[in-house]
């Protein structure tokens, strides 16, 4: 089941995020159906959720209907065949007018799992509900910023460590024998995982958040180097920027430690698994090192590395997962 399964969600994904799917491939297959699930549904009410397609009262309307729907509250799905029609990815717009028919495929799954894919997607939805509220219907006309760390730490969570810790959860439930006492320190690593991935994004995607009037970095943090969401607009306020911006990349290389440890707590014959949570690590750290070196408020410099430095990457990996100096060494 869980072969088909996989093999039937597998163009979706590549479709959606074809960095992900690097990982998921690589997963055990008794856990990548349940990831990759866990995976459309949150891109699809990510989909619903992005304020540039639609009325913003109405999306986050969709939103709510579809997390009740899922969590089993609400007995028939809503209609998203007007806001399928507004995507412009074609797989996105495919995912939205198939998403019953993924969202049927929870019930496949152990009691269990189903309680972990449906807490996890809730709390995804929690964060990207804030952020329609916090943007679209809240904000004025021009940019609207986080406040404070607090509140970015909080979305972070919800978006992405939350993933993290799902993805653990599942994993403890159907391969990794852990100790108990190893259970806990696990699962904070892994929040921290998901929490690094996010922030790089956030760190990487400033121009294009801010033309939509978002600003991830909070008012507090910027005014405390006498700078404004709007000065962001302006690529010649890198050089102003840039302590500040240095700060939040040194937080986020923090958090890819606590994942490289997370990795080091995998048994060490889970060559797939370990595989799986090194590609991201590897590609954050590189990441991190080119936003080091250029500007990232030019949105005409947007940072991504290269295809073929992944293909290199992955080779890497791979050759290194037979030993355990080589593995660590990769993950530094």
């Amino acid at each position: 089941m869980a072969e088909v399964l996989t093999r039937e969600l597998d163009e979706v994904l590549m479709g959606t995020s074809r960095s992900f799917f690097l990982s998921l491939k690589n997963l055990p297959t008794k856990i990548r159906s349940q990831i990759s699930l866990l995976y459309l549904l949150a891109r699809a009410s990510d989909t619903i959720a992005d304020s540039n397609h639609g009325d913003p009262k109405q999306c986050l309307e969709l939103l709510n209907s579809y997390n009740d729907y899922v969590q089993g509250s609400l007995a028939v799905i809503p209609d998203f065949s007007i806001i399928a029609n507004l995507q412009e990815n074609q797989y996105e717009k495919n995912l939205l007018l198939k998403v019953n028919e993924i969202t049927s495929l929870i019930e496949i799954f152990s009691e269990n799992d189903q309680f972990h894919i449906r807490r996890c997607l809730g709390i995804i939805i929690s964060g990207q509900s804030s952020d329609l509220e916090r943007f679209s219907l809240d904000g004025a006309n021009g940019i609207t910023a986080l406040q404070s760390n607090d509140q970015l730490d909080d979305y972070a969570y919800r978006v992405a460590g939350s993933v993290g810790e799902f993805w653990t959860q599942i994993s403890l439930e159907h391969i990794l024998r852990i100790e108990d006492k190893d259970r806990i320190p696990l699962l904070e690593k892994s929040v921290r995982f998901g929490k690094a991935l996010q922030l790089i994004n956030i760190l990487r995607d400033i121009p294009a958040d801010l033309k939509i009037g978002r600003s991830y970095i909070p008012s507090e943090s910027l005014s405390s180097h006498g700078l404004s969401p709007s000065d962001l607009l302006d690529s010649s306020s890198m050089e102003r920027f840039r302590p500040l911006y240095d700060q939040y990349l040194d937080m986020t290389s923090e958090y890819l430690d606590a994942a490289a440890d997370y990795v080091s707590m995998l048994p060490f014959g889970e060559f797939r698994l370990r595989a799986s949570c090194m590609l991201p690590i590897v590609i954050g750290r590189r990441t991190i090192s080119l936003l080091r070196t250029h500007n990232t408020l030019d949105e005409s410099d947007r940072i991504k590395v290269p295809r073929g430095e992944i293909r290199g990457i992955i080779m890497k990996i791979f050759a290194s997962l037979p030993f355990r100096g080589r593995s660590r060494a990769i993950l530094s």
